[in-house]
């Protein structure tokens, strides 16, 4: 019997049941607080508890999602959650943040600990350092093929998890700014509004340019498991139980019979497909399954402009509208298939501003084969309507969770600050940063006590794209120049007459680091190293294994690695990062929080770069879409403004028109203790011009015309209730 486990979303109890009684081996699902899915229902501790007993006297597993990044004043909290899990004990918890790691291997050793798909995980480099802290498993980034996923296969001893179904991100897995750029609700918060998925106008033409479609992989379950996967895993937290129903049984249906004759593996999976033709989901791609995601066609399976990023079957356009408060009615022409009470539907505005599910009360018939339906109040003629599930769908599934139970609470505690070597704890406040420089046991590597002050002296960072970006720089020449890693870099660096000497150029890495890339990356940073080169942001977990047997290399955490609190900040450090870059959705009060003003700590405010000024990455696909979209500029509905920058050696990059700038902070930060400061100009070739205009403003400490602050002063986003 082909050992593989089937783990299946439980976004609500209701879920939950539908899962495990169509067959998945194993759940995950979050709590109130602290998951990638904010908006599900998610679970309260009494079902979460009575959901564990039970699933365990079943013999099925449980997950829980831990997986969002949290803030400095966060860590109490994460802490009591942690610690009432651990005296639970589910069979995982799911993480993203990089503090979880030291915050469970400190104090809850007990907890098996699974790398989120967040966490950008996309080549064996990642995969084995993470296996060195303590994980179990992790679940690897959605835009691999199955070469690749094979090599990582080949290069490890991880259990691996991959999505076999479910909705795609059109970013990179796990560094995605969108969200958070347009209002502060961040898909590192578990808070996205799919901002991706809206309709944007370019060239005075409109679509849904970057809302992909849903990944369906049930025909690949046999090459699959032939690579080694362990977890088949399905997308849907935030979908209803018949959802999860269908596509479990049709899954459970194909692993069933892989081991059976190729007559009944194909009656097999010609069911399955009868059984998810109608999952009222979008269409279905194998995504970069097969390679190259539809490189050399103008037109890949996964994106159609055309298509409404939603979900459902189109019922068609609202014709008439009648009342306009809770009692509202809406026609709708004959459409393809019939609707009736008890049906779901969902309203999207056709200015594409919002979008609502909603359970149809009542159904009366029109003229000329029309229907007047109920709808919530706020629509109008021209908005579209989708069928998105039937009463005839649902389907009552045994109860997991049974009756009231009482429920143990996190405590109170108080999270203990990273262990620490040579300083007493005692020298920091409760809640600030880490004293010491390496957890117990453990050394960081290079030079003792990690990077000297005359690496990185203080003043202004100039970052480029470009090589021929770097004699621009010479007009206001910065204390060093960064320059981020495109493929064949070395040789253009090695070439004759570049303005910067090794010892002033610091080389950026690309935070979505595949595993096709990882023979070619090493080689040519040990070629770098060589010629001088020393150092280099790291923007990947699998970026550290490259400087392993580099004693002279520095390094510096970049802002992809999402360093918002002290915990993750001593992992960053003991894995070999001397200094870090804050992230680019950090705001003053957390950055605050988290940095000491103390000069010997080993997070002292003199050992973090903030970026004061950039256009930053909001999106990033792996794949050129040049030969699909011919424009650069495009346009939201609500008069945002945005680039696409597309190349064979990046992929596509989406970046808003307008600047982030905080520059004319930079006294008050320099009062309040920090002393290095990142002005980004990679997002496009950098002119004479524009260079002196913005270092004119730099030096005088005044704002620049044009930009924004991005989260700088609000922070992110808090729900209601939350906080």
């Amino acid at each position: 019997m082909t050992q593989v486990e089937l783990l299946a979303p439980a976004g609500s109890p209701e879920a939950l049941d539908a899962a495990i009684a169509e067959g998945a081996d194993a759940v995950y699902l979050g709590l109130k607080n602290f998951n990638a899915r904010m908006r599900s229902s998610n679970f309260a501790y009494s079902q979460f508890e009575s959901a564990l007993r039970a699933l365990h006297r079943m013999g099925r597993k449980l997950y829980v999602t831990v997986n969002t990044v949290f803030q400095q004043r966060e860590a109490d909290r994460l802490y009591q959650l942690l610690k009432y899990l651990a005296g639970l004990g589910p069979d995982g918890i799911i993480v993203q943040d990089l503090g979880v790691i030291t915050m469970v291997r400190e104090n809850f050793p007990s907890l098996k600990l699974h790398a989120s798909t967040q966490m950008n995980v996309s080549s064996a480099n990642g995969v084995n350092l993470l296996s060195k802290h303590g994980f179990s498993r992790v679940v690897l980034a959605r835009e691999l093929s199955l070469d690749e996923i094979r090599d990582i296969r080949g290069n490890t001893n991880m259990e691996l998890e991959v999505f076999v179904h479910g909705a795609l991100c059109v970013s990179v897995s796990g560094i995605c700014l969108f969200s958070s750029y347009l209002g502060g609700k961040s898909a590192n918060r578990g808070m996205c509004t799919q901002a991706c998925r809206r309709y944007y106008t370019a060239d005075d033409v409109g679509g849904y340019y970057f809302s992909p479609c849903d990944l369906e992989l049930f025909r690949e379950l046999p090459a699959l498991i032939n690579a080694g996967v362990r977890s088949l895993k399905i997308e849907g937290r935030m979908k209803s139980a018949e959802y999860v129903g269908a596509v479990v049984s049709a899954y459970r249906l194909v692993i069933d019979n892989l081991d059976s004759g190729e007559d009944e593996l194909n009656e097999a999976t010609r069911r399955a497909s009868s059984i998810l033709r109608n999952d009222f989901a979008r269409p279905k791609t194998t995504y970069f399954f097969n390679g190259n995601a539809g490189e050399k066609s103008e037109s890949p399976d996964w994106l159609n402009p055309d298509q409404d990023g939603g979900t459902g079957i189109p019922l068609g356009k609202l014709i008439k509208i009648r009342g306009r408060d809770e009692d509202s009615w809406g026609m709708i022409k004959p459409a393809p298939m019939s609707v009736t009470v008890g049906d779901s539907i969902r309203l999207h505005k056709a200015s594409d501003l919002d979008r609502v599910s909603h359970k149809i009360s009542t159904v009366e018939g029109g003229p000329q084969g029309t229907k007047w339906i109920s709808i919530p109040p706020g629509f109008d003629p021209g908005d579209m309507v989708y069928l998105i599930q039937t009463k005839a769908m649902t389907k009552r599934y045994p109860a997991i969770i049974k009756g009231e139970h009482s429920a143990r609470s996190p405590g109170r505690d108080k999270a203990p600050l990273p262990q620490t070597d040579n300083v007493k704890k005692s020298a920091a406040p409760q809640g600030a940063a880490p004293q010491g420089t390496a957890s117990k046991g453990e050394k960081v590597r290079g030079k003792k006590g990690g990077g000297k002050k005359e690496d990185f002296p203080d003043g202004f960072y100039a970052m480029v794209s470009r090589v021929e970006d770097l004699y621009v720089l010479q007009s206001s020449r910065p204390v060093k120049a960064i320059l981020l890693y495109r493929r064949k870099l070395a040789k253009l660096l090695l070439q004759p007459g570049i303005p910067f000497p090794p010892k002033d150029i610091i080389i950026s890495l690309d935070p979505f680091f595949p595993q096709e890339q990882a023979n070619e990356l090493e080689e040519e940073i040990s070629v770098l190293m060589e010629n001088g080169f020393r150092h280099f942001i790291v923007n990947n977990l699998g970026h550290f294994s490259f400087f392993r047997q580099q004693p002279d290399a520095v390094l510096v955490a970049g802002p992809w690695l999402y360093a918002f609190n002290a915990w993750a900040w001593n992992f960053i450090n003991r894995s070999g990062a001397d200094y870090c870059v804050s992230p680019l959705e950090n705001n003053r009060q957390n950055l605050e929080k988290t940095f000491l003003r103390e000069s010997g700590a080993a997070l002292s405010r003199s050992k973090v770069f903030i970026t004061i000024f950039s256009r930053p990455r909001l999106f990033h696909l792996r794949r050129d879409l040049k030969a699909l979209y011919q424009f650069e500029n495009f346009a939201g509905g609500k008069n945002e403004a945005f680039r696409l920058v597309s190349s064979p050696s990046s992929g596509s990059l989406v970046y808003p028109w307008d600047y982030f700038s905080i520059a004319d902070k930079t006294p008050f930060l320099r009062e309040a203790g920090f002393s290095r400061f990142i002005l980004d100009f990679s997002s496009s070739p950098l002119k004479k011009g524009e260079y002196r205009d913005i270092m004119e403003s730099v030096n005088r400490g005044i704002p620049i015309p044009g930009t924004n602050r991005f989260n700088w002063k609000n922070g992110f986003y808090q729900s209601p209730g939350v906080g």
